[in-house]
């Protein structure tokens, strides 16, 4: 019966896993809606179709005709729409364009504060598809909007839309819009939605900067069917510098609002595989339904304020969804959870449940089971990459088979866990043994309380595990009915746990798998009396078999395919003050596409002022020495340069015939410039804009540039040290190079410059 028992639990635990995952996002449905005025899937993607064929970044052909093709689908729904063109420059990323946000707006019956609707057309530059970043923002906006209006029930307040252009760049299309533009007075709240993979469920992030309580109302209020939040992610996002189009509005316009993002199958972000055909359908329909049921809400409701005074932890919860309460109650009910550990200790050892030895015994091997996984997670994800050195090509760091990864180390932790407490299989007090995780969790959130109350809902599991160590104290159950009890009781723990345990390593890379490995010791502490044996130990051997079986597939499929493409690269840069002119890869592992330039002849290592700024911080891991083509670069004129006090007043303007796709600007020494412009824009508010070293500008050239112009002054002293890269992405078509194509089962690598040209050259002041 024991047996049996176990068996019951297992599968309890498993339905529980499955269901914490399918409350997160909707199914597709078995028919195609008629309705005019619900969103229809089908349009969706067939816009997504349209818009994401080819890529489209800033300054493309492709991205001019996406944005000419969202235009139309607004004017074909009635709505009028501005292009507006703007410089926009982020000295957080060094990063300039001159952007072309697209616009329209419905008008209100009254007014109140209008609610903007944000997405961005832009794909990353160069090689990215864009289809679910944002292409899938833009479908949703597009196909909810028309849904909306097909209702012919004109809201309350003013539904603004913004496509934004450059997101990609900079944020810079948000900045243009929130520095430059009337409407921006008239927002009270922002819908923003995004994506940083290809699949998943969305998760609901607000961004605010006061408190959570009144937002996090007014979403609760408008009833979304699959939310998928928790305020430990608000209380991280809120401590990390945050990268979406949202943050501007929050940062420089003090404007709330809600980003909605997906970030499964994260291998497929910024990548030629961010395409139609791989962006996950059910996950469309999550953004349609936070659409569908925010927008209807929050276009009838008052937004004029919406900043609270209070925070709330809220976290997903079975049957409810969104489980919520104050931080306020975060340090009482840890008092609360402490008083009754220790109430229950005191009668534990009273009615002889307890012994000190026996405790003593069960922390060390919970101690101990926390370092052992902790550290051979750690230590076994460092071999894997020695093993498989072309997954360090895959920046993201997550790789295709990370899902099996993921799955071997749950079962390889499980078997850790397992073998631990077999050593201790004879102890005859079992309830001792959850003596030490329930005390680890408390000491958990004592440090939680006072630096991450969005982790608040920590405190759960606590109270999870209080009730199963009263019921082991106070009651003398059978076996059987016992083991089953205490796993029914551990259901909110399982349903919280279970998504965390998967989206730490997507969504950080699986050099965290670690801290999966420490949640999984934690809660199966909590767990202990479900799964502590004293002879039958079936389950470690299963679950052993079941690691040795998804590290096994993990490997089969550690190859590349033509649906899991190898990321390469390759670079041309000519020094056009030496002469000299190299290639340079920032692949660890070289193909057959990179060993067309780099044998043996080839030198590990950067080339000095060769790269350009990248999300990772990238260089080079090989350059060899190539003929040098004289490839002709921009001209740069010195319209102004005067002298008046002690003060020197320059402008340079930068122009060739044939446009780069971005200018980058690196000064070797500090650099103090006041009053700097681009195009007439003023950097940094007009404040002094000091880099000690290294880029203190990128332009991207936009589709309405002919030239660039910069503008300072600095004092009459300073000598220059500055040096102008030139960036084109037409390596690979450009006649004066022949190069071997990448094959089928090849793409670009993302967050680096690729497939690229750089002239590098000494601008003389």
């Amino acid at each position: 019966m024991k047996s049996f028992s176990t068996l019951v639990s297992v599968l309890i635990i498993l339905g529980v896993v499955y269901w914490s995952f399918s409350d997160m996002k909707p199914s597709l449905p078995s028919e195609k809606s008629t309705s005019k005025t619900e969103f229809s899937l089908e349009n969706a993607l067939f816009h997504l179709k349209n818009i994401s064929t080819q890529v489209h970044h800033v300054g493309s052909k492709n991205h001019k005709e996406v944005q000419n093709y969202i235009v139309r689908e607004l004017q074909n729904m009635g709505l009028e729409t501005e292009i507006q063109t703007q410089t926009a420059i982020n000295k957080k990323w060094f990063a300039a364009t001159t952007s072309e946000n697209i616009l329209a707006r419905i008008k209100g019956s009254e007014n109140g504060k209008a609610l903007l609707l944000l997405t961005h057309y832009d794909s990353n530059p160069h090689s990215a598809l864009g289809a679910s970043d944002a292409g899938s923002g833009v479908v949703t906006i597009l196909e909810g909007i028309r849904a909306f209006l097909a209702k012919k029930t004109k809201p309350k307040n003013d539904i603004i839309i913004l496509i934004s252009d450059a997101e990609e760049l900079g944020l810079l299309g948000a900045k243009a819009f929130v520095n430059a533009h009337s409407w921006v007075k008239d927002i009270g709240l922002v819908l923003n939605f995004e994506a940083r993979g290809s699949g998943g469920p969305s998760y609901m992030l607000m961004e605010t900067n006061g408190k959570n309580s009144k937002l996090l109302g007014e979403f609760l209020a408008a009833k979304p069917n699959y939310p998928a939040a928790n305020s430990l992610m608000y209380s991280i996002y809120k401590k990390l510098p945050n990268d979406t189009d949202l943050t501007v509005f929050r940062e420089e316009a003090n404007i709330n609002g809600f980003n909605f993002a997906f970030i499964g199958d994260h291998f497929d972000y910024h990548t030629a595989q961010d395409s139609y055909e791989r962006l996950d359908r059910e996950t469309l329909l999550h953004q349609a339904d936070y659409f569908t049921t925010t927008v209807n809400y929050f276009a009838n409701s008052d937004l004029s304020n919406l900043n609270s005074e209070e925070d709330f932890v809220y976290v997903n919860f079975p049957f409810i969804r969104l489980l919520t309460f104050p931080f306020t109650w975060v340090t009482p009910l840890l008092i609360i959870a402490v008083a009754l550990f220790l109430v229950l200790i005191f009668f534990g050892i009273t009615k002889r449940k307890l012994s000190l030895k026996g405790i003593i015994k069960g922390l060390g091997i919970f101690l101990m089971s926390i370092l052992l996984c902790g550290g051979i997670s750690f230590g076994l994800w460092k071999l894997i990459l020695m093993i498989h050195p072309e997954y360090k090509d895959m920046l993201h760091g997550f790789t295709y088979n990370g899902y099996q990864y993921i799955t071997a180390f749950v079962f390889l932790n499980l078997w850790i866990l397992f073998k631990c407490y077999k050593y201790i299989h004879k102890h005859q007090k079992t309830t001792d043994l959850l003596i030490a995780p329930i005390l680890i969790w408390l000491i958990i959130n004592f440090l939680i309380s006072g630096s991450l109350k969005g982790a608040g809902f920590f405190i759960i599991p606590v109270f999870c595990a209080l009730a199963i160590l009263t019921l082991a104290i106070f009651m003398d159950l059978e076996e059987k009915s016992k083991r089953i009890l205490f796993t029914i009781i551990s259901v909110p723990t399982i349903y919280i746990f279970a998504p965390l345990v998967k989206m730490f390593p997507v969504g950080l890379g699986l050099k965290i798998l670690f801290v999966s490995a420490i949640f999984i010791v934690l809660v199966f502490g909590l767990m202990i009396l479900t799964f502590h044996q004293n002879k039958n130990f079936w389950m470690q051997k299963t679950v052993g078999f079941f690691a040795i079986i998804f590290f096994g597939l993990a490997t089969y499929n550690s190859g590349f395919s033509y649906d899991k493409k190898k990321p390469n690269s390759l670079v041309y840069i000519q020094n056009s003050d030496d002469k000299t002119a190299y290639y340079g890869t920032y692949n660890h592992t070289l193909d057959e596409y990179t060993k067309q330039i780099f044998d043996e002849n080839a030198t590990k290592g950067s080339i000095l002022n060769a790269e350009t700024r990248s999300k990772y911080n990238t260089r080079f891991t090989y350059h060899k020495k190539t003929d040098f083509k004289n490839l002709q670069s921009s001209e740069i004129t010195l319209d102004l340069d005067t002298v008046i006090g002690n003060k020197r007043f320059i402008e340079i303007s930068i122009s060739s015939e044939k446009k780069a796709n971005k200018l980058e600007f690196i000064t070797k020494k500090e650099l103090k410039l006041h009053q700097f412009k681009v195009n007439d824009v003023l950097v940094n508010d007009g404040k002094n804009y000091i880099v000690k070293k290294g880029t203190f500008l990128i332009y991207h050239i936009g589709n309405q540039d002919k030239a660039v112009t910069l503008s300072f002054s600095v004092s009459k002293e300073y000598e220059f040290d500055i040096i102008l890269n030139e960036i084109y992405y037409d390596l690979l078509e450009n006649p004066k190079f022949i190069l071997t194509p990448r094959t089928d089962k090849m793409m670009p690598m993302p967050f680096v410059t690729n497939d690229a040209i750089i002239i590098s050259k000494k601008v003389k002041l």
